[in-house]
């Protein structure tokens, strides 16, 4: 496989419905996997891989990140398309190893891992069936780079985002927001009284949106 990575997998026969969850920068591929045995009962197979790029925390501290940023810096385009592209042939492995189909197979990304989601549901939303975004943005700058395929108009999007979100703002996700209604894409947003992270609340109603939009 391409890229480092953790799966939960439900109990029982499958095939499961599967969600790829892509962690924020300096996280690494455990951080989202504690979210899946909370998503519709455990019912997801989650797998959650690694970004490639080692991101230094602090003494003896190591992340990862998919792309080199800097806080308030524009995004390295040529960097986003081709942390893409490795995620697209990681998919494309999991796909064959796993046997994923588009009718169960969900996007995930929190913070980094949403713009990440943003570049890879956006670009190919055939392949996906919902796609959830959590404390990220989507850059209009970068929409014509990652290019929007047929059917973004038929894509369930969840985007949760905290009013006191100290990392990204608040105005970005409604930013982001006012750009996925330009493209008519089916989105749902929901804001919540949090700072940059995932609440209990916020999770039951991604668990919820997930039941309705992709366990159907």
């Amino acid at each position: 496989m391409d890229l480092l990575h953790c799966i939960f997998e439900p109990e029982g026969e499958g095939p499961h419905p599967t969600i790829v969850a892509l962690h924020g920068r300096g996280a690494n591929a455990m951080d989202l996997l504690g979210l899946a045995p909370n998503l519709c009962g455990g019912a997801f197979r989650v797998i959650c891989p690694q970004a490639p790029l080692e991101v230094e925390l602090g003494p003896g501290m190591t992340g990862y990140a998919w792309f080199p940023m800097s806080l308030g810096g524009d995004i390295d385009t040529s960097a986003l398309l081709s942390a893409r592209d490795r995620l697209r042939t990681f998919i494309d492995q999991c796909t064959e190893r796993y046997s994923l189909g588009a009718s169960n197979l969900a996007l995930l990304g929190f913070s980094q891992g949403g713009g990440m989601a943003y570049s890879l549901g956006l670009s190919q939303p055939d392949r996906f069936a919902g796609m959830c975004i959590l404390s990220s943005w989507l850059r209009e700058g970068t929409l014509t780079v990652l290019g929007v395929g047929d059917g973004v108009d038929s894509l369930p999007t969840l985007v949760h985002h905290g009013n006191g979100d100290e990392v990204i703002e608040v105005d970005r996700a409604k930013h982001s927001i006012a750009l996925l209604e330009k493209l008519n894409v089916p989105v749902d947003y929901r804001e919540y009284e949090m700072g940059h992270e995932i609440t209990s609340r916020s999770l039951s109603d991604l668990s919820e949106w997930l039941q309705q939009k992709v366990l159907v």
